[in-house]
């Protein structure tokens, strides 16, 4: 099972989707951050207008809560066409898929999210829909099978996943614009945070969206969460202004320091710092020692650590370095070993290997 953190980039319920979407920019021009993808976008989006015809097909993926389905739904209105969503752990067999397609508009944009999770009958079945704009429906089987071929509209199919590297490459090549998403720098988090914080008619200090934003672990989502949850501590325990200490104040409360790291990030870090005496370890012996699930420490915990540079990995495991040790107040990896600070192994090398997965 999933834990549920406040500084997950995934929705933590369908109610928080909702406000969150009321949040979202609905053009280009409002979208913050990503410069040079917005810009390619712009012109691709342009020319495709230019020739009345739809914008080709659109992959985006990174990390969750970065803002795939919002670019996703600015194209749709950029281009002025309808959108139609859906999921695809949701789509199972290519007859779920089917009606879909025949009933798009000419124009219209299909955004399918978590495309990697598509059924490899199901993609192959989106083949022909992508190139030709037609589908081979068979009906029956046997020596009455029967081919029905039925054309569709033009539309613009535009996907949205967090494992790029779980996607077909037959897949992949047809789509014929790929774009990344990375963490936000502060700055740009700094600008989301003020533009949210207006629509939500919440007065602010700049210096406290700053704070915001620096913990905010470079991802809108989980910005615009941590907005409402010091929106709530402001109108209930001090005057519902949104300064620098009722922001340090309401995220200690919940547990986040002044790096965006939570209690189960840092019993990540101080596990490995002082069971492990700085790795390196394998991710298997980590989660056995903390209790959580491996894909729960691969998937939700180590990539803003990473991001962070307070934890690398190694071709032997993980290991917490000198900005790791020092966010968790330790001192810099020269005391005895035999003392309460563990000591940093000086090489890597002939080192003993804790775990049987390595880095992986």
């Amino acid at each position: 099972m999933t834990r549920e953190r406040i500084v997950m980039g995934e929705p933590l319920s369908v109610e928080e989707e909702v406000a969150h979407s009321a949040l979202r920019p609905r053009r280009l021009s409002e979208f913050v951050g990503h410069r040079p993808l917005v810009e390619k976008l712009r012109i691709s989006i342009d020319a495709a207008l230019q020739r009345g015809e739809p914008i080709d097909h659109i992959i985006f993926y990174g990390p969750p809560g970065l803002g795939k389905t919002t670019l996703a739904h600015i194209v749709a209105h950029e281009m002025r066409a309808p959108l139609v969503t859906a999921s695809g752990p949701a789509i199972t067999r290519p007859a779920d898929l089917m009606g879909v397609l025949t009933n798009l508009e000419d124009g219209s944009v299909l955004f399918l999210d978590e495309i990697h999770r598509l059924p490899v009958t199901v993609e192959e079945f989106l083949f022909p829909a992508m190139e030709d704009f037609q589908v081979d429906f068979i009906i029956d089987k046997g020596p009455f099978a029967k081919k029905i071929n039925i054309p569709l509209q033009p539309f613009t199919l535009i996907g949205a996943t967090t494992r790029a590297g779980l996607l077909s490459a037959p897949l992949r090549e047809r789509f014929g614009i790929l774009h990344h998403l990375d963490f936000y720098p502060p700055e740009d988090l700094e600008q989301i945070v003020r533009r949210s914080a207006s629509l939500l008619e919440f007065p602010f200090e700049p210096e406290a969206a700053g704070l915001l934003a620096i913990r905010s672990r470079g991802t809108p989502r989980v910005a615009n969460r941590l907005l409402r949850r010091v929106r709530d501590y402001a109108e209930v325990k001090v005057d519902g202004r949104l300064t620098a200490g009722t922001v340090i104040e309401a995220l200690k409360l919940e547990g986040i320091d002044e790096a965006g790291l939570d209690e189960l990030d840092r019993r990540f870090l101080r596990t490995l710092l002082k069971v492990y005496r700085g790795g390196p370890v394998g991710v298997e012996a980590l989660a056995a020692t903390l209790n959580e699930e491996t894909d729960t420490l691969s998937d939700l915990v180590e990539p803003f650590l990473l991001k962070s540079e307070l934890l690398i990995r190694t071709p032997q495991g993980r290991r917490i370095t000198e900005s790791g040790r020092r966010h968790l107040e330790q001192n810099p990896a020269n005391q005895d070993p035999s003392g309460r600070i563990p000591a940093a192994p000086p090489s890597s090398q002939g080192s003993l290997t804790l775990g049987s997965d390595g880095a992986n």
